[in-house]
């Protein structure tokens, strides 16, 4: 009888420790990868691939409980050691980085390659 309420916890205890872990990153990844223009449809990409892989996980894992068994979370392990050595070798780290750095960086040319000098705009305050 008490095993339901442990369920139950346990259920809420993961949902929490999701989001305040893992669970929210895609969404910085994509306010941080992109820059202000193309930033709204990244996110609408982000979000429809997030609930399309929600749907298909809820309506797939009874199929795959039943070919499985006990081992059926065996393929979310698998998945996870995908994106784990996706991420590491793909996903580029933005802290301190501009947007045109990462660019350069998704191009192939590197975080030190050598940029255009960049014009500085002159203001003059001829009187105040």
């Amino acid at each position: 009888d008490w095993i339901r309420y442990i369920s139950i916890a346990a259920t809420f205890g993961f949902v929490a420790l999701f989001e305040i872990g893992p669970g929210p990153i895609p969404w910085f990844i994509v306010a941080e990868l992109f820059s202000q223009g193309p930033r709204p449809a990244a996110v609408t990409v982000a979000s429809c691939s997030n609930w399309t892989s929600n749907f298909l996980v809820g309506m797939l894992f009874p199929y795959a409980e039943k070919l499985c068994g006990s081992h059926v979370f065996l393929i979310f392990l698998v998945f996870l050691v995908i994106f784990f050595v996706f991420t590491f070798f793909k996903v580029p780290e933005t802290k301190g980085r501009t947007f045109e750095d990462i660019s350069r960086g998704f191009e192939g040319q590197g975080a030190n390659a050598p940029t255009l000098p960049q014009k500085s705009p002159m203001v003059e305050l001829n009187s105040i």
